[in-house]
Parts: C-alpha cells; structure tokens; sequence
C-alpha cells in the first residue's frame, strides 16, 4: 500500500509532534461548561426579573424579606453561582485569543480568577448574610 493511501490516525503535523503540541485535553470541559451555566442562566434571569418586576416600587423591607426567603434566595445564589462561573469561563477564552504575550496571558488569566472568586464570595456573602438575618 502506498503512503498516500495508508489511513492516518494521528492527524496532527510533524512539527507538531516535534513541538509537543495538540490537544490540551481541556477544551471539551470548557465547551460543556460554558453551554451548560448558559442553559442554566436562561431561567434563573427570568425569575430573578420576575422577582424585581413584583417587587418594583416595594420597600427596602419588602425587598430585603424577599431575598431573605427561600424562593428569593435559593434562584439568587444558583444565578451568582452560574453566572461568576460563566463570566470567569468566557473572559479566559478572550484572554487566550486575544492576548499573545505569554507573561501578560498569565497575569490576566490569575487576575480574571482572582476578581471572579472574590467579587462571587462577596455577593454570596451578601445574600448568605441577608438570608440569615444578620
């Protein structure tokens, strides 16, 4: 059989092997896990919104006691949840195609995990902090 009919398993080019470079074996996660907090954000908007919409022009009480309950803050956390993870998944994807110095890529790739955990921990905290009274 000639060279040009042989199937080939590996794909990948001979530089590529030189190199050592190909799949990251990342991407596939990232991929289901930006589509699936997309999936889940869809939802927890609309209740959040239909939350704001009852509540429009209520009082800082009435509001406050809605976040406290259980139908308020249950949707409210699982959307900030989703919502940091999904705003940490896309950025990260812009910051590796766009960014192309090396040191910069990673400074900014620490930096949008660092502001995505803490400004996360901080809403929770606020929720958490009004759902439980204090």
């Amino acid at each position: 059989m000639s060279e040009v009919a042989k199937p080939r398993a590996d794909m990948r080019t001979p530089m590529s092997r030189v190199y050592g470079l190909g799949s990251a074996k990342a991407g596939t996660d990232h991929f289901i896990g930006q589509r699936v907090t997309a999936i889940a954000l869809v939802p927890l908007v609309l209740i959040f919104l239909v939350g704001l919409i009852t509540h429009a022009g209520a009082g800082y009480e009435e509001v406050r006691g809605w976040i406290a309950s259980p139908m308020g803050a249950a949707p409210l956390l699982l959307l900030l949840l989703a919502g940091f993870y999904h705003m940490r998944l896309g950025m990260q994807v812009v910051i590796e195609d766009y960014i192309h110095s090396e040191g910069l890529k990673l400074a900014l790739l620490l930096a949008n995990t660092f502001w995505a955990v803490a400004a996360g921990v901080a809403c929770l905290w606020a929720v958490l902090k009004i759902s439980f009274g204090a």
